[in-house]
């Protein structure tokens, strides 16, 4: 069985217009795209290796980061692939079973993205509110239990969604976004979803009540302990922040405009728009997140020069 992804605008013929233009421009796309996912697996491959490569960085903040860079690069591979091969195809499809593996890897990395955000915050607020306890706490041991624990658990929760999609029978074909996702394939079914959708959205609630809750709480504990320390103390408790609270703004952004854009549907936005809005969460995380403590984190900085001018001498 093929399912269609919705880029011939059929199902709109306010849309159809721009079929046209979108196909004039498919190769600058694929371009783009291509050298988007190459800036990708190079720019977080190079964080990884630089903290397995250096000692130094074998501490829970950098293998957090290293986690995070891991997701980034899965969830990467199971959109920019197929995603890149649809830009060159003239009636974009995707097998059944292929939908379904896009599926699963999309939906596990964006909870694994923002449950390692939740606990990258309870890390900074150990960290900063209890540094002499914070080597007890956080020793390497419970940063690659806790690593271990959030991709476990989002991929047994989603396995136990996953398996309600797989049973429903599908009267139709045509998916509505340019990437498979678990709601879109629901809508394809004839018979009743329900369970299927009050499970997915008690997931969403969850994912957006539970670790925003904790990212808040650690901060605003951060912030307590700042405002009662000294202008060093705030300023080192900045620096290492910082990054964390771009990056988690910019995925938090960017589920919340997912889901909206999902369960509403605004139609006054332009078609271009909502395809933008819809793979953003999959192209900005993974492509600025090691962009955004590489450049922050001066240990990082310092040790990606270092490998790439052991590597330039070398070769």
């Amino acid at each position: 069985m093929e399912l269609l992804f919705n880029v011939n605008f059929k199902s709109c013929h306010l849309c159809k217009p721009k079929f046209g233009e979108l196909n004039e421009l498919k190769y600058l796309y694929c371009a783009i795209t291509l050298l988007g996912f190459l800036i990708i697996l190079f720019s977080n491959g190079v964080i990884i290796f630089t903290v397995i490569l250096h000692p130094a960085l074998h501490e829970p903040m950098y293998i957090f980061l290293s986690a995070l860079c891991i997701n980034g690069l899965y969830g990467s591979l199971g959109f920019f692939p197929k995603f890149f091969v649809n830009l060159l195809q003239q009636v974009p499809t995707i097998t059944y079973i292929g939908c379904l593996t896009q599926i699963f890897c999309v939906h596990t990395y964006s909870g694994c993205e923002i449950t390692l955000l939740g606990v990258m915050a309870y890390d900074r607020y150990v960290y900063i509110c209890n540094p002499l306890r914070y080597n007890n706490i956080m020793p390497l041991s419970t940063v690659f239990k806790l690593i271990a624990i959030v991709w476990i658990v989002n991929v047994i929760v989603f396995t136990i969604h996953f398996s309600l999609t797989i049973r429903l029978p599908l009267c139709g074909s045509v998916i509505q976004k340019v990437y498979c996702d678990n709601f879109s394939v629901v809508n394809l079914s004839c018979v009743d979803t329900t369970i299927n959708n009050v499970f997915g959205l008690f997931l969403t609630l969850s994912l957006l009540t539970t670790m925003p809750l904790l990212i808040i709480f650690s901060y605003i504990q951060i912030i307590r302990v700042c405002g009662k320390s000294s202008k060093d103390f705030r300023a080192k408790a900045f620096q290492t922040c910082t990054p964390h609270i771009v990056t988690m703004l910019n995925y938090i952004a960017d589920i919340l405009f997912e889901v909206l854009l999902h369960r509403f549907k605004p139609k006054y936005l332009p078609y271009e728009l909502r395809i933008v809005m819809s793979v953003q969460g999959f192209v900005v995380p993974p492509l600025l997140n090691p962009l955004i403590y590489g450049l922050k984190l001066k240990e990082i900085r310092l040790k990606i020069f270092q490998l790439l001018h052991v590597k330039k001498i070398l070769g």
